[in-house]
C-alpha cells in the first residue's frame, strides 16, 4: 500500500491537461498494443477546481490479465504497481518524483466494458458543466484537508460521501438525457 502523504491543494493549472497528455503518450508506448485509451479524470481534469497537483489517469485495456503481464513495462517508465488496491477490477499504479518522492501521477486502470470507466467519465463531465458543484466540491476539499492535513488516505475517505452523492446524480442525469 502506498503510504499517505500531506494533502496539498493547488489552484487549477491549465498545464495539467498538457501534462496528462504527456503521461498518456508515455503509456501508449509502454503498453502498446494492449492500451485502448487513456482518460484524464479526477480534479486536475476539471477546469476551475483546486486539486492535489497529482494527475489521475484512467488507462483502458482489453483485458486486465494482459495488463498484469505488462506490469514490468509500467515499472520501467517509473510507475509503482499496487494491484487492485481495494477496488476489484482495477489496477492501480503511481509515479513519484525521483528527487522529492512527491506523487505526480496515479493510474486507475480498467478493462474495456468496466462500469467504473463510465462512472469516472460521467462524474468528470457532470462537474465540468456545473460551476456550482465545482464550488461545492472545492469547499468539501478544504473541509477535508482541514480535518486530515497530513493523511491523503483519510482525506480521500472524507470526500467519498460527497463524491458518491454527486456521482449518483450524474449517472441519473445521464439516464434522463
Amino acid at each position: 500500500m502506498p503510504p499517505p502523504f500531506k494533502v496539498e491543494l493547488a489552484e487549477h493549472n491549465p498545464c495539467w491537461s498538457e501534462a496528462a497528455e504527456a503521461q498518456a503518450a508515455i503509456l501508449r508506448i509502454a503498453l502498446n498494443p494492449i492500451l485502448l485509451a487513456v482518460h484524464h479524470i479526477g480534479s486536475t481534469a476539471i477546469p476551475g477546481l483546486a486539486a492535489k497537483p497529482i494527475l489521475d489517469l484512467m488507462p483502458v485495456v482489453g483485458d486486465l490479465h494482459d495488463l498484469d503481464r505488462r506490469r514490468n513495462d509500467l515499472e520501467a517508465v517509473g510507475f509503482a504497481w499496487w494491484g487492485e488496491f481495494g477496488l476489484p477490477g482495477r489496477r492501480y499504479a503511481t509515479k513519484d518524483e525521483c528527487h522529492s518522492g512527491r506523487r505526480l501521477v496515479q493510474l486507475h486502470c480498467f478493462a474495456k466494458g468496466s462500469p467504473d470507466i463510465e462512472r469516472h467519465l460521467v462524474f468528470r463531465d457532470y462537474l465540468r458543466k456545473r460551476p456550482d458543484l465545482v464550488a461545492s466540491y472545492a469547499h468539501e476539499k478544504v473541509r477535508c484537508r482541514a480535518l486530515h492535513p497530513e493523511n491523503s488516505h483519510a482525506y480521500g475517505a472524507c470526500k467519498s460521501a460527497w463524491i458518491d452523492a454527486v456521482e449518483a446524480a450524474a449517472l441519473a442525469d445521464r439516464l434522463i438525457s
